[in-house]
């Protein structure tokens, strides 16, 4: 193998085979078979999913994988369905599975091509080409840019937050973390009623305040948070599970970053997670912010990107057994990842 990309697909070809061959066409590309090296390698990874929504094949070949056959490796998806539905949750299982073994993904890692292409209609309001062209065009857009990926040195590195310090489980697990971090550190707290969450403004005003380095709601977010963001090479996002999902306080920041996020690309920003849950569910949370942040908002996904813990009573994480070493593992991984090193 001397190609840059490796495509991987273990399901039968689906209704839109031709337009894979159409997206992979113009490059040089090695197909997987068993017993290629994943290392280091530009991994593509084709997702056909059944009428439940999952990649069967895919998956057991993903269970498969063992502790250190991603080093090196970054990937992307391209996911196809013959309904509507299943391809963002797929791909954010899959990425969060892949990810817990040791996948880093690209920015905007996902291109998904559901019934008809109809996800593409926005697309069509503003350039004169077919669905499926259109479709065509962001698959190639999607490996130009895995294709090209190169790591690069994170210096400033950024965490926002909306906990208590006096009883968060989440911060008292972020406080192991970020004893042995090396890279620089910004700390945000977002206090309860300081973010307003975002409330659809139409995409010329979003453009017009976006221009202004401004937002129509304005506060902090626009005198601390976005500037922050802005200059951050990688972002920690601390989220303890509020109903299986990320606090409305650091929601509405994540959906406020649209202003942000129309004037500048998030490819060379990196995002990672403290989560702890009461009970279950921090996946959940984790799943959350890989959609939000990896695949719509384009942030890049480190390897090993979150830590999780479960935790119920105030500070109990601190009691959980090994918990402290798990802290000290992630902040090497943050600061290794930050630092351009290995990251094992």
């Amino acid at each position: 193998m001397n190609s840059k990309l490796l495509v991987i697909s273990r399901s039968q070809p689906s209704k839109y085979k031709s337009t894979i061959d159409q997206i992979l066409s113009p490059y040089s590309y090695d197909v997987y078979e068993a017993g290629d090296s994943l290392k280091n390698r530009k991994l593509l990874f084709i997702v056909t999913l059944d009428d439940l929504g999952y990649d069967i094949p895919l998956i057991e070949w993903l269970k498969g994988i063992g502790e250190g056959e991603f080093e090196g490796a970054v990937a992307g998806l391209i996911v196809t369905s013959e309904s509507e539905y299943y391809t963002k949750s797929m791909a954010q299982d899959f990425i969060l599975h892949a990810n817990r073994k040791g996948l880093a993904f690209i920015g905007h890692s996902v291109l998904e091509v559901v019934k008809d292409y109809n996800n593409f209609l926005t697309w069509q309001k503003t350039v004169e080409k077919t669905l499926e062209d259109i479709a065509i065009q962001h698959g190639h857009d999607l490996i130009e840019r895995l294709c090209n990926f190169e790591l690069k040195t994170k210096e400033h590195l950024l965490a926002l937050h909306s906990s208590s310090r006096r009883t968060s489980n989440t911060l008292g697990l972020w406080d192991m973390v970020k004893e042995d971090l090396k890279p620089k550190l910004n700390e945000i707290h977002i206090e309860n009623g300081t973010v307003v969450d975002c409330k659809g403004c139409p995409f010329h005003t979003c453009i017009h305040f976006g221009k202004n380095h401004s937002c129509f709601y304005g506060g902090i977010m626009v005198e601390e948070v976005l500037p922050a963001i802005e200059t951050a090479d990688a972002i920690v996002w601390i989220c303890p599970n509020y109903n299986d999902s990320v606090s409305a306080n650091m929601l509405a920041v994540i959906n406020r970053l649209t202003v942000l996020y129309r004037q500048i690309s998030f490819h060379d920003k990196a995002c990672f997670a403290v989560i702890v849950s009461g009970n279950s569910g921090s996946d959940s949370v984790a799943k959350q912010l890989i959609g939000a942040l990896n695949i719509n908002k384009g942030f890049q996904l480190p390897p090993y990107f979150s830590i999780m813990a479960t935790a119920n009573d105030p500070l109990k994480v601190l009691d959980i057994e090994g918990i402290r070493d798990k802290a000290k593992a992630m902040a090497n991984k943050i600061s290794d990842f930050c630092l351009n090193l290995d990251v094992k």
